[in-house]
């Protein structure tokens, strides 16, 4: 019986955390063909997303797919994320969180430049948090 992974479980625990403290949940997301995500928002082959509730619809963490709607320059948009591609989940506010090894079986898709000006309050900005950031990489 092939190992079940750990890597949801945590996933969700770190979420429940973010939430039950207040803070704002983001994921860090290495983009592949499997990856449902506005193109225009990749950079360098990633993206960062908001997930916490007031930023997303029908958020829904399974084991094996991450699946929510979420508003992007206004529209809304249906995003599906492999578990696999997931490389991190953390705290917007201070930066604590796990990271992960991405197992995805196709290579990263080239990024779309983003539009200059493109975005509003639902788009994602990397944390900034004071000194180091807490993630802990998990394999």
């Amino acid at each position: 019986m092939a190992d079940v992974s750990t890597k949801p479980y945590l996933m969700r625990a770190i979420y429940d955390w973010c939430v039950d403290s207040g803070y704002t949940p983001y994921l860090t997301v290495t983009v592949d063909a499997q990856t449902r995500v506005p193109m225009e928002y990749v950079k360098d082959g990633q993206i960062v997303l908001n997930v916490g509730p007031i930023a997303v619809e029908r958020f829904k963490m399974g084991n094996d797919l991450i699946e929510f709607c979420a508003r992007f320059n206004g529209a809304g948009r249906d995003i599906s994320i492999p578990i696999g591609a997931v490389s991190a989940i953390y705290a917007r506010e201070n930066g604590q969180g796990l990271s992960f090894e991405v197992t995805t079986a196709d290579t990263a898709v080239p990024a779309e430049p983003a539009e200059a000006g493109a975005g509003d309050e639902t788009r994602p900005e990397p944390p900034r948090p004071s000194g180091k950031p807490s993630l802990r990489r998990v394999k």
